[in-house]
């Protein structure tokens, strides 16, 4: 789960651009208070070490990028939307995409009612929408609509307002949906990436996941590892690793680090699709300065922000995300 912090920093997923996950957003449509836009963003167009583009496949054809929701509160997944892809003998893609439900979402797999298949896997500035029933979806290449000053982050947060992802691109799943197809309240949401185990016995392995914007920057090595590997529901065992990086970075005494730790775990983002969305409280909007968010958190109120704003590609209309910046 990079959230353009630490994933390009650090290393992509297995070394895969592909199966890293970048944001997601939920809020309710605009115009209709009784359905909901989630996008869930994956794979950025550009690395930042080494700072060079990523391959132009959109999606890993061997991977399932998950879209999961908790409708009771216990931090396990009752809906999951899967989504695979196929690559064509000229490079094309498609997408299936498959909603799951109870025990079968809890669990590690592509199975699940489809809910839409051939779903072109867009790459130009066309927005290609598919209408599935009471569901609209779009997946492909987008205006990455993250904003913040990376180099600044990386210079001893020296932040000079200028946005590296103005230019940048990244790969949408975009779903307008009924709010009753969330349940009947608020939900947690969060996404995950899996890929085929490789042992003999088949099956699958989680090899990124996340909710909240910047959660990685507290982790390295094995404990990043473990961490992309978990569960929400697990998430109580990384108080510890976030503490401790709270305490390095924002200067925090030992209970004050743990306690600030525990706000942010479990990595889920709550949603109330009947309340406005604003970060950090309802939801996500893609014009919310999460950025603004975490640096006070993570500098104990030392460094307020990065100057930098929300991108002015955005749309009025599906799929909200703006066109790409060039046809890769």
């Amino acid at each position: 789960m990079s959230h353009h912090y630490s994933g390009p920093h650090v290393g992509f997923p297995r070394g895969d651009a592909r199966l890293d996950l970048t944001d997601l957003f939920a809020f309710p449509k605009p115009g209709d208070p009784g359905r909901s836009i989630l996008i869930m963003n994956a794979h950025p167009s550009s690395g930042v070490n080494p700072p060079q583009p990523t391959t132009t496949e959109p999606y890993a054809p061997e991977a399932v990028y998950e879209l999961r929701i908790d409708t009771n509160g216990d931090a396990v997944a009752d809906i999951g939307y899967r989504l695979r892809v196929s690559t064509s003998p000229g490079g094309a893609q498609t997408a299936t995409l498959r909603r799951s439900e109870g025990a079968q979402a809890a669990q590690m797999g592509d199975e699940g009612r489809v809910i839409a298949e051939r779903i072109p896997v867009s790459t130009g500035r066309e927005a290609r929408a598919t209408e599935a029933g009471d569901h609209r979806v779009f997946v492909g290449r987008r205006s990455d609509p993250f904003f913040f000053d990376v180099l600044g982050a990386l210079h001893d947060l020296q932040f000079t307002g200028a946005d590296y992802f103005a230019d940048k691109n990244v790969h949408s799943l975009v779903l307008d949906l009924p709010n009753a197809a969330l349940g009947a309240g608020p939900v947690g949401l969060w996404m995950r990436v899996l890929v085929p185990s490789g042992g003999a016995g088949g099956g699958w392995v989680q090899v990124e996941r996340g909710a909240r914007p910047t959660q990685t920057v507290f982790l390295a090595g094995d404990a990043r590892d473990a961490y992309l590997a978990a569960e929400p529901k697990d998430d109580a065992r990384f108080v510890d690793v976030f503490a401790h990086e709270l305490a390095h970075a924002g200067g925090y005494a030992p209970e004050d680090a743990k306690r600030v730790a525990r706000t942010l775990l479990p990595d889920i983002l709550k949603y109330d699709p009947t309340r406005p969305a604003s970060y950090p409280t309802n939801g996500r909007l893609l014009t919310d300065d999460v950025i603004d968010v975490f640096l006070p958190i993570l500098t104990n109120g030392k460094v307020k922000g990065d100057k930098v704003g929300p991108h002015r590609d955005l749309l009025a209309a599906f799929p909200y995300v703006g066109p790409p910046h060039e046809a890769r």
